[in-house]
């Protein structure tokens, strides 16, 4: 089992920044991607970004979330960051770490073993 913890959600300004952290204990030698989704009210879970945990640390981004987000990951601390800037009240949703012990289909949620409880991030106009 692997257990995660988000944290750093908050109440930001548009074109404000936030940083989330998610952290990881357990089983973590077993995952090879960690992955940011979010869901809004009314919508379904969306991906937002990865990273290959245990390669070489390659990133992913959806095409919304470009050039405004950073993943990146400390793995001596078991840890994955979602820098996110130039914030837009799109934005605004509950965000989920999540831990999968595939390369394959960053992008879906299936693929995902493991999720935290999410943080929310609202970002006001």
């Amino acid at each position: 089992q692997v257990q995660l913890v988000e944290s750093g959600g908050g109440l930001v300004q548009a074109g404000g920044s936030l940083r989330l952290s998610c952290a990881a204990s357990g089983r973590t030698f077993s995952i090879y991607t960690m992955g940011w989704f979010r869901q809004a009210p009314g919508k379904e879970r969306e991906f937002v970004a990865a990273i290959r945990w245990s390669g070489d640390s390659s990133t992913y981004y959806t095409d919304s979330v470009k050039g405004r987000f950073t993943i990146s990951g400390d793995n001596a601390k078991n840890t994955v960051y979602l820098q996110m800037n130039s914030m837009k009240p799109e934005d605004t949703a509950v965000y989920y770490c999540a831990a999968s012990p595939s390369g394959l289909s960053f992008w879906s949620a299936g693929r995902y073993d493991y999720w935290g409880q999410g943080t929310q991030v609202t970002v006001s106009s």
